[in-house]
């Protein structure tokens, strides 16, 4: 056995895992929780590490998502109808390259887009403040309600927040409803959501 000690200096170390996360950007290893920015001309997220966030904060085709999360007015339910979103769970942003407002439905089959008239928009921000500083590209509203409420739960949000729920509902949907799962999945993303508004 003292032999073997003794030989325990000249022999193969283990490599050390690869990092399970790489930036998207420069390829250096990134930590499980680490900041995005946005593709406009692919329309996509990348994972990013500091260093490579920290330069999208101007225009270009990057642009750095924000941290950001604020609790907006509730919507009545018959004002958000009419911005002609027929559902009660969705995420609105502005795409700054088809300058035009989307609505995007989280689902069993990931986010379905629908756009919204410019003008509906407009007259709703009008009336709500808050949805006038959100971020082309980045942010969104955020809106969401249960069954039978007569109003809207709503939160201006990193655009990485719309795309994480719309993960969580796409994986954890079960039936024609979600199912027990996707709504424990739902109430502990808002539950995060509400702990870390402003």
């Amino acid at each position: 056995m003292n032999g073997l000690r003794a030989l325990a200096p000249y022999a193969r170390k283990k490599p050390p895992p690869p990092p399970r996360q790489r930036c998207e950007l420069c390829g250096n290893a990134i930590e499980e929780t680490h900041r995005h920015v946005v593709d406009l001309e692919a329309r996509s997220l990348r994972c990013s590490c500091p260093g490579c966030a920290i330069l999208f904060e101007q225009e270009g085709r990057f642009r750095r998502v924000p941290e950001r999360i604020l609790r907006a007015p509730p919507i009545p339910l018959d004002r958000w109808v009419a911005l002609g979103v027929p559902v009660r769970l969705a995420f609105v942003l502005y795409n700054s390259r088809l300058a035009r407002w989307h609505a995007s439905y989280p689902g069993v089959a990931g986010a379905i887009e629908s756009e919204i008239a410019a003008g509906k928009w407009e007259e709703l921000a009008g009336e709500y403040p808050a949805l006038r500083d959100i971020a082309p590209d980045v942010e969104a509203l955020l809106a969401w309600a249960p069954m039978g409420a007569l109003e809207l739960e709503c939160f201006v949000v990193p655009v990485d927040a719309c795309y994480e729920l719309a993960g969580l509902c796409r994986t954890h949907w079960r039936g024609f409803n979600g199912g027990d799962e996707v709504h424990r999945e739902m109430d502990a993303f808002f539950a995060r959501l509400r702990a870390r508004a402003k």
